[in-house]
Parts: structure tokens; C-alpha cells; sequence
């Protein structure tokens, strides 16, 4: 069931990285209640919504006396709260953290947000692109001379969002045991992003790391760690950056006598380099640079999309996806020796398990 099992987690409905964060609960074996609107409508309009997997639901209309009532029943016998409302929605519903606390001392309240539950801009709107363009990494991504590339929302919604909320809670949930006390995760993507960065911000205090993009050596700067296509329209990665693994790659490439691929710091041959690399590349299709470079050490590797992952031979060896009611989807992540995560359960339905959660957990 899991290492969290026992952990009950009650989820208020919402969309992307809250939803993921209770997500990651569920895969490791919490109990995960979503409130949802009584009018029973997917937030998205999706038939399956993934991210609710592992979970039950319960309906209810948290803007009557009986669905508040509901909610603080479920509150009081549960241990975390998650929620990605705008700041004082919770507030104005009732539901305030103190309020929370006054039924229930020990629970912890995670917040969900962009910006944060105060500061300037924690009342306006807005969107992944928007928090990681603030946080500036944004600024990162894409080609030299170029703008800015977006990642989809996976680094800020769901990298600098769900995951450092599940984090912050987790951390909360192990001082609660010894204080007893709950309290606030303020999880806001734009300062968990820049905190994402912080690896960047260590090289540009050392002058590794200019703003300018497509210069450095870990934002295809380098020609050596890039992505190059191929003669049928697919892409490979490398990233041979240390000398041992650099020098296998010239060698199973051919160029290990190439006077100027023998010294890879020097930044000005970059662009020759990967425009050599680029025309190399180029000449071939993919398969035949991943027969040559794949399970060796050249740090190599295919770019692939995402129905094609899930038939790479290593992510069929290592079960990285699963298959459960003709839906392909990620396996739960990380894996544990004695408590393995898994998906306990399909989507539900809104409202599917009120009666048997509220007779559930009344028991505790």
C-alpha cells in the first residue's frame, strides 16, 4: 500500500499542481479524499483524469451550511489539507487555517499557489509561463539570440509547484509528530521555481553562467551537451561533459584525430563544433547513431516523445509506465524496497465515495 498508508489527505477540487500533489500522496499509499463541486463536472472537461488517480471523491457545496459541515467533518479526522485557491477563497468559505486548527490542532494546511499567500501580485492572475518567467528561469530555456522556450508546465506547475508542496508537507507532517501542532505550507511556484535554480545562481557567482541563452555549456551552448537531428527528422541528446566520457564519444564517433574536438572548454569553437556535429548527425538516421552510441558511455540517449517512451526496451524493463483502463501513464515514482507505491485505484467519479468516506472516517 505504500510507506504514507494511514495518511488521510483531504483534497479541495482544483486544477494541475494541487491535484498532482495529491497525486503523489495516493501512489504512495494515502488516503486522498477530493472534494468536489456537487454539479459533478471534470474541472477540464476529461473523461479520465489521471492525476485524481488513487484517489475517492465526495460531492459537496461548500457554499451551504451541510457542505461546510461535510468539509469540516472530513477536516477533523484527516491530517494534511491541500488546496490552490487564490488567497482568502478558503478564508472567506470558512475554512480559514485557524479555523481548521480550532477542530483539528494537528493538521497541516498546504497551500497551493502562483505567486504566494502575500506580496504584490499573490491576488492577480495568472500562469505557468508567467511564474517561471518571475522566478527567472524562464529565461534559461531556448536558442541563443532566440526567445524564450516554454518546458509545457512541467517545470513550474508541476516541478516548482506539486513536488515542493508534497515536500513541504511531508516535512510538516514529520515535525507534527513532535510538536502536535499543524501548520501553513505556503507552496507559491514563482519562489519554489527560483529555488530550482539555485544550482545556476552558484555558477553565475562563479562566472560559469551568463544570462545570455544558447552560451553556456548546460543550455546548448555547448556541443557536447545538445540535441541534434537526424537524417530521418528524429532527435538524439548527448552529453559527454566529463574527459572520460568525452573521449569515448570522439572515438566511437570517428573524430578522436580531429585536432579541433580535442579540447572541449574552449567556448569559442562551440558553434563550429556543433555545426560539424549538426552535419554529422545529420547524415544518418537515428537508429544507426543509437546501435553505435547507446549503452556506452557517451552519456547518449534518443529523444523521444511520449508514446515512444513507454516502448523503450529500459523503460519496459524497469515497468517506468503502466497501462490501466487503456490509459498509459507514468508508474508512481520514487520506487521503495519494502513499501512499494502503486495506483490503487482509477479515477473516481465526483462524488463517487461520499457515503462510505464519511462512514469511514468517522471511525478513527
Amino acid at each position: 500500500m505504500g510507506p504514507l498508508q494511514g495518511l488521510r489527505v483531504v483534497e479541495f477540487a482544483g486544477l494541475g499542481p494541487a491535484p498532482f500533489c495529491g497525486m503523489l500522496l495516493a501512489d504512495m499509499g494515502a488516503d486522498v479524499v477530493r472534494l468536489e463541486r456537487c454539479h459533478g463536472d471534470n474541472l477540464l472537461g476529461l473523461t479520465y483524469d489521471v492525476l485524481n488517480r488513487g484517489k475517492r471523491s465526495v460531492a459537496v457545496d461548500l457554499k451551504t451550511p451541510e457542505g461546510l459541515t461535510t468539509a469540516r467533518e472530513l477536516l477533523a479526522n484527516a491530517d494534511v489539507l491541500i488546496e490552490g485557491f487564490r488567497p482568502g477563497v478558503m478564508e472567506r468559505l470558512g475554512l480559514s487555517p485557524e479555523q481548521c486548527w480550532q477542530i483539528n490542532a494537528a493538521l497541516i494546511y498546504g497551500r497551493m499557489t502562483g505567486w504566494g499567500q502575500y506580496g504584490p501580485l499573490a491576488q492577480s492572475a495568472g500562469h505557468d509561463i508567467n511564474y517561471i518567467a518571475l522566478s527567472g528561469a524562464l529565461s534559461a530555456f531556448g536558442e541563443k539570440e532566440g526567445k524564450p522556450i516554454m518546458p509545457a508546465n512541467l517545470l513550474g506547475d508541476f516541478g516548482g509547484g506539486a513536488m515542493y508542496l508534497a515536500f513541504g508537507i511531508m516535512a510538516a507532517v514529520f515535525e507534527a509528530k513532535s510538536s502536535g501542532k499543524g501548520q501553513v505550507v505556503d507552496a507559491a511556484i514563482s519562489d519554489c521555481t527560483a529555488h530550482l535554480s539555485t544550482f545556476l545562481h552558484g555558477l553565475m557567482h562563479n562566472e560559469q553562467w551568463q544570462e545570455q541563452r544558447g552560451a553556456n555549456l548546460l543550455d546548448g551552448g555547448a556541443h557536447h551537451y545538445n540535441s541534434y537531428r537526424c537524417l530521418d527528422g528524429e532527435w538524439i541528446s548527448i552529453g559527454p561533459l566529463e574527459p572520460k566520457f568525452y573521449v569515448e564519444f570522439l572515438q566511437r564517433m570517428g573524430l578522436a584525430e580531429t585536432p579541433e574536438f580535442a579540447n572541449p572548454v574552449l567556448k569559442e569553437q562551440w558553434p563550429s563544433l556543433k555545426q560539424k556535429l549538426t552535419e554529422i548527425f545529420a547524415s544518418r538516421e537515428r537508429q544507426v547513431w543509437v546501435d553505435l552510441l547507446e549503452r556506452s558511455d557517451c552519456c547518449f540517449a534518443p529523444v523521444l516523445g511520449l508514446q515512444q517512451a513507454s516502448l523503450h526496451p529500459h523503460n519496459i524493463a524497469r515497468g517506468v509506465f503502466e497501462e490501466h483502463d487503456d490509459c498509459v501513464q507514468p508508474a508512481p515514482a520514487p520506487r521503495f524496497s519494502r513499501t512499494p507505491g502503486s495506483i490503487q485505484r482509477p479515477p473516481p467519479r465526483p462524488g463517487q465515495h461520499s457515503e462510505e468516506i464519511m462512514q469511514e472516517w468517522k471511525k478513527r
